[in-house]
């Protein structure tokens, strides 16, 4: 699995870790019952540590992205069932439209931007 991760950057390893695996699903990259790299692999081949990478799992676990066991390791779950946006996605959303406005961007330019970024996810 290649992930691209920016140590400079303000946002933590595993947050990128995690954004990176809901981006993949999202674009069609991982598939339902993919498995995902152990642990420890995916640790090695970034070069960070195990418990970064750990944390990145629970969170995708917590967030019904992955499922994990023992056996078959971290595989993505099969999200074709509609179960709506969690609502901290959803304050996320607000938060980011909020930015827009303060930086000066229209209702209709901030909605043009969405939809064109909605559809370059498809």
């Amino acid at each position: 699995m290649l992930l691209h991760l920016d140590f400079s950057c303000d946002v933590p390893i595993y947050v990128q870790i995690r954004n990176q695996i809901v981006l993949g699903i999202a674009e069609g990259k991982l598939s339902a019952g993919e498995k995902l790299p152990t642990i420890r692999a995916l640790s090695e081949e970034c070069g960070i540590n195990m418990m970064t990478v750990s944390k990145a799992y629970q969170l995708l676990k917590q967030e019904g992205y992955i499922h994990t066991d023992r056996r078959s390791g971290a595989v993505i779950c099969d999200l074709q069932k509609p179960s709506g946006p969690r609502p901290e996605t959803i304050e996320g959303l607000k938060l980011r439209l909020s930015e827009l406005r303060l930086a000066g961007m229209e209702k209709e330019e901030a909605l043009e931007l969405c939809r064109k970024l909605y559809e370059e996810g498809e």
